[in-house]
């Protein structure tokens, strides 16, 4: 876990590993966006407006996976005193904020033709919209930290607490009468046709590298910017 404690080592392989995570990342977003929104056939159902789910589903996913990185990056800061973990955990903040606006307004878009409006207060949608704010919370705190280029130790106890309200959004289908529809896929498997499913699947993983090429150029910005200061608080005392 500390092999890459050093800043420098870390950089070493970050650097090569951004432009690889956001050049694939893209491709494989271009080629399923591309199958889903123009070749994969419209649903029974809901017609061509199903075609949002190929940008709606990666959005929400990464928003969940965004918060639980938080948590685990905290638990390591608390725990191992990890100088990396606080600084991955702070890089994770705005994507995953954006990534969960994403989500929440993509998925007001699909509500308005399959439910006949653009926002219920459904139990998925409202936990969605809580973890929203809870990132908001977890910048204005982490921008309020005293740790130059991480958060303090408050700031990684609410990323922690704030994972409780991770299973609550996977669970909120079942737990409660709802709109929104049940889990599609499952790690029993999918009910989802094969001809949206692999387009989809393709999204994910594109959008997941996205996300993490995204994280990793944030933290080379802040570990960048925490060198600076600390240039010039030397420069100061001389």
């Amino acid at each position: 876990m500390h092999a890459y404690a050093n800043p420098t080592r870390f950089l070493s392989l970050a650097r090569p590993l951004t432009l690889w995570f956001l050049i694939v990342g893209l491709i494989l977003i271009a080629v399923g966006s591309g199958y889903g929104l123009l070749y994969a056939p419209a649903d029974r159902l809901m017609g061509d407006s199903v075609r949002i789910l190929y940008i709606h589903v990666p959005t929400v996913w990464l928003a969940m996976g965004g918060w639980t990185s938080i948590a685990i990056a905290s638990i390591v800061q608390i725990a191992w005193r990890h100088p990396l973990a606080a600084v991955a955990a702070r890089a994770v903040a705005i994507p995953g904020a954006l990534f969960t606006a994403l989500g929440l307004v993509t998925g007001s878009i699909w509500a308005r033709p399959t439910w006949g409006t653009w926002w219920v207060w459904d139990g998925r949608v409202t936990s969605v919209l809580v973890l929203f704010f809870l990132y908001l919370a977890y910048i204005a705190l982490a921008n309020a930290s005293s740790e130059k280029g991480g958060v303090s130790r408050v700031t990684a106890i609410f990323g922690i607490v704030g994972a409780i309200n991770i299973p609550i959004i996977n669970r909120s289908v079942v737990w409660w009468n709802s709109l929104h529809q049940p889990a599609s896929i499952t790690v029993g498997g999918s009910s989802i046709d094969s001809a949206f499913l692999w387009p989809l699947m393709v999204n994910v993983i594109g959008f997941s590298l996205l996300f993490g090429a995204i994280v990793l150029m944030r933290m080379r910005a802040i570990l960048a910017e925490t060198k600076v200061e600390a240039r010039l608080r030397r420069m100061a005392a001389e």
